[in-house]
This record gives structure tokens, sequence and C-alpha cells, in this order.
């Protein structure tokens, strides 16, 4: 499963939104209606899901789904 399939899945965990409405331009607050605590905590699954660290201090500037996999995949990258 492609990393952008993953985090759908997970984002779904969080908020009631059809999977099939998400796009990389999809963005947590404005179109899903994600709460800084649910996106916090997605995070942290996250991290479990991908065996990766997030820096809490690059993750601020992301807004959309889209820059949330090229982040994640970047970090997986490193590893």
């Amino acid at each position: 499963m492609e990393m952008f399939d993953k985090l759908v899945s997970i984002i779904c965990n969080y908020v009631e939104v059809d999977p099939a409405t998400i796009t990389p331009d999809t963005r947590f607050m404005e179109d899903m209606g994600f709460t800084s605590f649910d996106f916090v905590s997605m995070l942290g699954e996250v991290e479990d899901e991908f065996d990766i660290e997030i820096d809490q201090q690059k993750v601020i500037n992301i807004r959309t789904v889209g820059e949330a996999v090229d982040y994640i995949q970047s970090l997986v990258d490193e590893n």
C-alpha cells in the first residue's frame, strides 16, 4: 500500500470523511475539520505506523495531505 493510501486510512480513524474525497490538496483543518488535538493524535499514530520521529516544529507548517505524505516519506527515506 502506498504512503498516501496508508495516511488516508489513518486520517479516517480521526475524522468522519469519505476516503474517496481525500486528495493531496485536501486540507486537514479547513476541509476535514481536524482539531489541533486530532492532528497531534494522528501524528502519534503515524510515528508508530512508519517507525519515524516527527519534528513538531516542521509539522506546524503542514496544511494538506500531500504535504504530510511528502514529509513522512522524507523521514522514512532517512531511516
